[in-house]
């Protein structure tokens, strides 16, 4: 299935009236204000959050997985699942692979593919936390940081493999995350995975092309229980400062302990100039993959609070923006049309903040100030501001309410069967 204009003209027919009027009223407020409504909207249309291929299908819980149908079989179907989210929202013009859960088989049919749905390719990321089919040497005791080095020179070898299926593709960074870790004291010497981490991640450094990132993402637990070999943005960090200029930090929202301050990670990272990129999820407990924004949205608010700070005030380059959940029972797509939503509106709501008002509060210690000024903003209903920049793009003005009635889900099972399941996974 392909989502055409005139689809997306016809779903929003009915909705043009109620929408012009809820934004007109928006930006006479937002103007009186003393805030530039069209720029604005520019750089909501300027966010893009690419879709990763392993979330078009359903996920599954440690009990079993539960098909929701019509689900992509092959990469070039999940390109083309990208390509309906692309066309609704105007939001998510490329894809991140999973490798070997994708492995393009025929490089021209996928590029052939995802031009025709105006879609390109994000970071590739790696994946030495499984072992494949046919793999003679296991990662049960770890990979990049295990004590035997032909098992360490099998997963730099596959992240070197990866890095050559990014460059065919037209991909930019390659995406570490390390499962590295031990479940008892005395599993291994903490020092020594560290140390063995760093030099396996110096080959594969040494493999980057000039114009790519190496983007090193952290976690404080699981699949490990007592430690993990980077099991948080510190030592990310200083992985990423020792290696050199091409390697940063990736935060994902959901490895995090509770009650993390994950905004002031990302200030802190943002100074020195190493935040590479974010995985956005929402979670409860842990790294539950949730929806974003579904249990924490001023949280997501004022983590883009000190983005849109560090944009202006450091020069940390551009992060990668990747949506990184776990559908287990929602309708993927769904699922994913929501999440860009959040981000876009979170964004929204950061771009508005009054920004000399709260740096006078931080002056004079008005607390209580400061706090009113970063409220007002996130309570302010930008709906319409996100709705009217995905409508210039040529989007759905409710992407969601479009994707519903153009019976999406529907027409992707009369095409693929009921029990079509994603691939990878």
């Amino acid at each position: 299935m392909k989502i055409t204009p005139d689809h997306i003209q016809s779903t929003n027919k009915s909705r043009e009236i109620i929408h012009a009027r809820e934004f007109n009223f928006l930006a006479e407020n937002l103007e009186k204000r003393g805030l530039n409504v069209e720029s604005l909207i520019q750089k909501l249309r300027d966010l893009q959050i690419a879709i990763p291929s392993w979330a078009l299908g359903t996920g599954s819980t440690r009990f079993g997985r539960f098909s929701g149908g019509g689900e992509p079989s092959t990469l070039i179907q999940k390109i083309q699942d990208v390509g309906i989210i692309h066309a609704l929202n105007r939001s998510s013009d490329s894809v991140s692979l999973h490798i070997p859960w994708d492995i393009p088989q025929d490089y021209e049919a996928i590029l052939q593919t995802a031009a025709e749905v105006e879609i390109g390719f994000d970071a590739v990321n790696s994946n030495t936390f499984q072992d494949q089919a046919d793999q003679e040497l296991s990662y049960k005791f770890g990979s990049l940081a295990n004590n035997n080095k032909d098992i360490r020179d099998l997963a730099i070898a596959h992240n070197k493999e990866v890095i050559q299926i990014g460059e065919k593709l037209g991909s930019k960074a390659l995406t570490v995350w390390l499962a590295d870790g031990s479940s008892f004291p005395g599993q291994h010497s903490f020092r020594k995975a560290l140390n063995n981490t760093y030099e396996s991640l110096q080959e594969i450094y040494r493999e980057l092309p000039k114009d790519w990132k190496m983007l090193i993402e952290y976690k404080p637990y699981e699949p490990y229980f007592y430690s993990t070999v980077i099991q948080d943005w510190g030592t990310s960090f200083l992985l990423a400062n020792k290696l050199g200029e091409k390697a940063f930090t990736l935060v994902d929202l959901g490895h995090h302990l509770p009650n993390t301050n994950i905004e002031q990670i990302v200030a802190t990272l943002m100074t020195e100039g190493k935040l590479g990129g974010f995985h956005f999820n929402d979670s409860k407990y842990g790294d539950d993959d949730l929806t974003v924004g579904s249990i924490k949205p001023y949280q997501l608010f004022l983590i883009f609070n000190e983005l849109v700070a560090g944009f202006e005030e450091t020069d940390n380059p551009s992060p990668a923006w990747m949506i990184d959940a776990s559908h287990n029972l929602k309708d993927p797509l769904e699922d994913l049309l929501q999440s860009v939503e959040a981000i876009k509106l979170a964004y929204a709501q950061a771009l508005i903040v009054d920004k000399k008002a709260l740096e006078a509060a931080h002056s004079s210690h008005n607390v209580g100030l400061g706090q009113e000024i970063l409220q007002e903003a996130f309570r302010t209903d930008l709906r319409p501001l996100v709705r009217e920049s995905i409508r210039q793009s040529g989007g759905a003005i409710s992407p969601i309410h479009s994707y519903r009635e153009l019976k999406v889900r529907e027409t992707l099972i009369k095409e693929r069967g009921k029990d079509s399941k994603a691939s990878g996974l």
